[in-house]
């Protein structure tokens, strides 16, 4: 019997899944009506401290609608990382505006001095708004992702934001559960301190609903638009009167229900990976020419992902050679996304100064991080290696 094989990222589900939702399914409230939504909203509003929570159908569709309330036009640009998934970028499209992509820092976040730089350098405040140099078009919101639940340094960038005018929507689907420690944000949750936040809850994140997203802000106007938006944009339920366009992305009672089970288990999901984060780091530190990545000593992590980098000079191999090793040997991992300023339909978009995240993206792989990961599953890895 071949030996079982290590995943990278799956759910684990340990908690009263079965029980919340066995109710929606006794009951018949499956679809987007039913009380486990507010509930999930309530939860989640409770647990980041925000006043406001939108449930949606994913994380991507926050990201959306985010975009939408922030009031970013088409034609307008939007500050991008081109380290991260490719949905924020996705999400800046949706809507006919551009993508301004830049580098990333040592934790694969989107480089604030860098973005600095760039809004001093190449833009221009005239008439309430920022205006780009190069293109003309006026830059109305950023995108931090706060990548493998490493907290961005959004209050490095918060301050000429304001001062420009431009929305900060972060993305916060790989942070839940990653608070700052330090500086301005102390004691606040990633997703919390800009405008807007979204969160994902996809298969692989720390908390899972199969697939679901939350908008969370403090803004009320933000929230109410957030709300009808998402819903239809219904002006009377009853008449079915609608007077814009909405999207049909609200959340479904099924989703919810799983949504509040795992996050009764958050603390514990935490707790464990930053046990296997320890335990990796450890064994990682004695092989020449592999390091696990650092975290930000600004924030306590969620840890949602470990990034292992690969010196293949001093270690004999790279990055796909050692992915293949691993996998012939049961081990799942995976590389970084590609750059998303390489991607085909982004090419022609204005990208700043990158040269970071070529460097980070050649030299890491994902190693398996699931929250039910057992040291005897980690010490199997780094055996491997």
């Amino acid at each position: 019997m071949s030996e079982k094989m290590i995943p990278l990222s799956v759910p684990c589900i340990q908690g009263n899944e079965w029980k919340y939702i066995k109710e929606c399914l006794d009951t018949e409230w499956v679809s987007s009506a039913g009380g486990y939504v507010d509930r999930f909203e309530e939860k989640i509003s409770e647990y980041t401290g925000v006043p406001f929570a939108i449930a949606v159908v994913n994380g991507t569709a926050a990201l959306h609608i985010a975009l939408l309330v922030a009031g970013v036009l088409p034609d307008d640009e939007v500050i991008v990382p081109t380290l991260t998934f490719i949905a924020p970028i996705n999400a800046v499209r949706y809507i006919c505006a551009h993508p301004v992509f830049m580098d990333c820092d040592e934790y694969y976040n989107i480089d604030a001095s860098k973005t600095v730089k760039f809004l001093k350098e190449n833009a221009i405040f005239s008439n309430g708004n920022a205006f780009n140099k190069t293109t003309n078009r006026r830059i109305s919101a950023i995108i931090p992702v706060h990548v493998f639940g490493n907290a961005a340094r959004i209050e490095e960038f918060q301050d000429i934001c304001e001062e420009y005018n431009i929305r900060i929507i972060e993305d916060a689907s790989e942070s839940l559960g990653t608070y700052y420690t330090k500086g301005r944000f102390e004691g606040n949750y990633t997703g919390t301190v800009g405008d807007i936040g979204c969160f994902s809850f996809n298969g692989n994140k720390i908390i899972t609903t199969g697939g679901g997203g939350m908008i969370v802000t403090r803004n009320d106007k933000y929230a109410r638009r957030s709300r009808y938006i998402s819903t239809q944009a219904k002006d009377d339920p009853v008449r079915y009167i609608h007077n814009e366009t909405g999207y049909n992305y609200r959340i479904t009672n099924i989703q919810a229900a799983m949504g509040v089970a795992q996050l009764e288990n958050l603390d514990g999901f935490i707790g464990r990976k930053t046990v296997n984060y320890g335990i990796y780091r450890e064994g990682i530190s004695s092989i020449d020419g592999l390091r696990l990545a650092d975290v930000p000593d600004y924030a306590s992590q969620n840890h949602w992902f470990y990034s292992l980098q690969i010196d293949k000079d001093i270690y004999g191999m790279g990055r796909d050679g050692l992915m293949d090793h691993l996998l012939a040997n049961n081990v799942q991992t995976r590389p970084v996304w590609y750059l998303n300023h390489l991607q085909k339909m982004y090419k022609g978009c204005q990208a700043y100064m990158i040269d970071r995240a070529v460097e980070l993206w050649e030299q890491t792989l994902n190693l398996p991080c699931s929250s039910n990961l057992r040291k005897e599953d980690v010490m199997k890895v780094l055996e491997v290696l």
